[in-house]
């Protein structure tokens, strides 16, 4: 018995897709995303901005759907990850005045 190739496609869409999950609970719920590396974050967002633009091109659905969710997932943490990096920056040339 053949399995359909599109099903190994969106199994693997689903587990890389659910795996930020945990992180951006985490995140939302302590507000802490001291240990999370914004350059990081920004290669990485920009990257799956990419490969969901790729997906759209070469019509993969399980591709355009996966990246479109962690795209989202991602760019919460990062733009959490900004506002924190932004506050004690603020915070911090506010103490020195």
């Amino acid at each position: 018995m053949a399995i359909d190739i599109t099903l190994v496609g969106y199994g693997a869409a689903f587990c890389t897709t659910c795996s930020f999950i945990p992180q951006v609970w985490q995140i939302i719920q302590s507000r802490n995303t001291e240990s999370i590396s914004l350059l990081m974050y920004c290669i990485f967002v920009f990257g799956v901005f990419l490969w969901c633009v790729y997906g759209v091109v070469v019509k993969d659905l399980p591709l355009i759907i996966a990246n479109l969710v962690t795209l989202i997932l991602a760019a919460i943490i990062l733009a959490m990850k900004l506002r924190d990096t932004i506050s004690k920056a603020k915070n911090s040339s506010l103490r020195q005045i």
